[in-house]
C-alpha cells in the first residue's frame, strides 16, 4: 500500500500546463530559491546551508534537495575535501535560474524598503 501511494505521488498530475504555475509547484515554496541563492554564492554543503541567515530547518532542507536532484537543478556528489560528506552544485539547468533570482532581487530593493544586496549575483 505504501508502496503504491508512493508510485502515485511520483506520478501526480500538474494542476496546469501553465509554465508559471509548474515553475511554482517546484520553485515557489519558502525555501527552494534560497538553497538555489545560496549554491549560486559557493555553499555547498549541508551545514552551509543549515548556516545560511534564514536558517532552514533540516527536515525541510534535505526534502528540498532530494527535490532539486530528483529534478535535475542540482546534482550531489562527494564533498571535495576528501570527506565522507556529500556536496551539492547546481546543474546546467539551476545555473539558468541566476536571471531569475537577480530579478527577484532587484525587484526586492526597488520595492521592499530595507532590503539589501550582500552579493553581486543574487
Amino acid at each position: 500500500m505504501a508502496q503504491k501511494a508512493l508510485k502515485k505521488k511520483r506520478t501526480r498530475r500538474r494542476r496546469s500546463p501553465c509554465p508559471v504555475a509548474c515553475a511554482l509547484d517546484l520553485l515557489g515554496d519558502r525555501w527552494t530559491m534560497l538553497i538555489v541563492r545560496d549554491l549560486l554564492r559557493g555553499r555547498s554543503r549541508f551545514k552551509e546551508f543549515i548556516s545560511s541567515p534564514e536558517g532552514p530547518p533540516t527536515n525541510i532542507l534535505t526534502e528540498r534537495l532530494t527535490r532539486l536532484v530528483r529534478h535535475g537543478i542540482v546534482k550531489r556528489g562527494p564533498a571535495h575535501d576528501g570527506t565522507k560528506h556529500h556536496a551539492y552544485e547546481l546543474t546546467r539547468k539551476g545555473e539558468e535560474l541566476l536571471p531569475v533570482l537577480q530579478t527577484m532581487r532587484d525587484w526586492g530593493l526597488r520595492w521592499i524598503p530595507g532590503t539589501e544586496a550582500r552579493m553581486s549575483t543574487t
